[in-house]
């Protein structure tokens, strides 16, 4: 069976589509995911945004997109209709097949260190990934909501983030979890009268006496009273059983349901479950569903093969390139490392080893992660260069206008395949240690991915020195540069390690 996850990611926009768009594209251009929905919601300010695919995908396209927002929406000047801490607020994980929910906890944990470490954001785990009990629950978290963390974080050990620091900047704080699937699902009254609302939601959520597994609260959303709720398991508590509720409740208020609202998507079985109920199918059967026998019969046959990323790398399109494909061996070269000490763990001759194995582990899969999500951002850096030379120079301010963005868009693209060699150098590193004391069957391995590794900073170095000597000034990038060789040096000292040991532990003269 195929490893799949779910991931949906809120964000707090909708009302500037090119930001929305911004953030879709960086998560559509990670390899193993799939863009399955994107709901804005004006009167909101909200976006879900639901993808799925394999687990290093969505964890790459999760952290894609939250650097993008981060870059792109400004909490201390935003306004909305719906709770928020963050640009982006929520990133939960759902295990679909083939995968746990311990599975989605660590990769929630290793994200949430990542976009602390990385970037500068607080993050607080919750549901299932949870480190504190009154954690789980995403409202204790959200409590006061971006203005109201902001003045206690600092001072609020309560409030003390899971990672990160204890301050919040403009793209506030992130909220990242694992769970089960949840249905969004909004109630639309025949009423303006908000108050209505709110006491509906009061008796239907499970924190004031309602139901079990309904999230529920009250708001005015383009002129209509609505009941907004997360039903977190529609299994134990129904949909059907939960709009017959709010039905009876508007009743006693004088008003009705006017229509209701699917945020993002639903489970197939939700649905089937609540057209049983009212159709009262009590013999029904899921294999009567057509959809479902097609689905059935048509797995049997061979589908087409998608378009893999080599064939886009081979393509006569100016992306993906020399700078992605560098960051497609980076990954490699990082999953061949992380493998070697996967290996080795476990392995009573290799006992004394064990905790360095697990670190290494560990932080060459975090690495594999980053250099999967740096082939979209080198593509995505490539795509703003294009842009920049496409702007307007028909006037000597549009002239000037037009060298500023080139000039700021080329320095940034030199700056992603510089962070994809400073990413390679590091795998090389690891597979020295790894190369040094590592289950010895895997050897070749480990020394592979240092070899993948390598073209990986070969290939990033080319793209760097490229861009930076196409800026008008030298010295803009004399840093970088300086960054790189740095890099390039340390690379060399790991490599003289990796043919030490390969001599000395695998006989292999080099």
């Amino acid at each position: 069976m195929n490893s799949l996850i779910e991931c949906i990611p809120n964000f707090s926009e909708a009302r500037r589509p090119q930001v929305v768009e911004a953030i879709v594209a960086v998560a559509a251009a990670v390899e193993g995911i799939s863009i399955l929905d994107c709901s804005s919601d004006l009167d909101h300010n909200r976006t879900v945004l639901t993808f799925a695919g394999t687990p290093a995908g969505v964890e790459a396209a999760a952290f894609c997109a939250i650097a993008k927002a981060a870059e792109l929406i400004d909490l201390n000047t935003h306004t909305g209709e719906h709770p928020r801490i963050g640009a982006t607020d929520v990133v939960p994980f759902v295990p679909l097949s083939g995968v746990t929910m311990a599975d989605c906890v660590a990769i929630a944990t290793r994200l949430g260190e990542r976009v602390a470490r990385e970037l500068n954001i607080p993050v607080y785990l919750y549901e299932a990934a949870a480190r504190r009990p009154e954690r789980a629950n995403l409202e204790t978290i959200r409590k006061g909501q971006y203005e109201g963390l902001k003045a206690e974080i600092e001072t609020d050990p309560n409030r003390q983030p899971d990672f990160g620091p204890s301050r919040l900047g403009p793209a506030g704080a992130t909220v990242i979890g694992a769970r089960a699937p949840l249905v969004a699902f909004n109630v639309y009254l025949t009423t303006s009268d908000v108050a209505i609302a709110k006491a509906i939601a009061k008796a239907m959520r499970q924190s004031s006496g309602g139901f079990r597994f309904v999230k529920a609260a009250g708001f005015l959303v383009e002129g209509r009273a609505q009941v907004s709720m997360n039903l977190t398991d529609y299994r134990q508590t129904p949909i059907a059983r939960v709009v017959e509720a709010i039905r009876r409740e508007a009743i006693r208020y004088g008003v009705g349901i006017h229509h209701s609202e699917l945020v993002g998507l639903i489970p197939q079985d939700a649905l089937i479950e609540t057209a049983v109920w009212y159709t009262q199918l009590d013999q029904f059967k899921p294999d009567q569903v057509l959809e479902t026998r097609l689905f059935a019969a048509q797995q049997a046959s061979t589908a087409p093969q998608a378009e893999t990323f080599l064939d886009q790398l081979a393509a006569a399109t100016p992306a993906p390139g020399g700078g992605c494909a560098a960051a497609y061996a980076g990954a490699m070269g990082a999953g061949l490392v992380a493998m070697m000490a996967g290996l080795t763990l476990g392995k009573k001759k290799y006992a004394d080893f064990e905790p360095r194995a697990q670190t290494i582990v560990a932080e060459a899969e975090t690495l594999r992660a980053s250099l999967t999500c740096a082939v979209a951002e080198d593509a995505a850096a490539f795509a703003a260069v294009l842009a920049a030379f496409k702007l307007p120079k028909e006037t000597p301010a549009q002239e000037a206008q037009r060298s500023a963005e080139i000039e700021k868009a080329t320095l940034a693209a030199a700056q992603v395949p510089l962070r994809v060699a400073g990413m390679a150098a590091r795998a090389i590193a690891l597979a020295a240690q790894v190369v040094s004391f590592g289950n010895l069957n895997a050897i070749s391995d480990g020394a592979s991915g240092a070899a993948m590794a390598r073209a990986a900073l070969t290939a990033a170095g080319y793209n760097v020195r490229i861009n930076l000597n196409s800026l008008p000034n030298p010295s803009t990038g004399a840093a970088l540069l300086a960054e790189l060789t740095a890099l390039e040096a340390q690379a060399a000292a790991s490599e003289a390690e990796i043919r030490q040991a390969l001599g000395t532990r695998g006989g292999i003269a080099l």
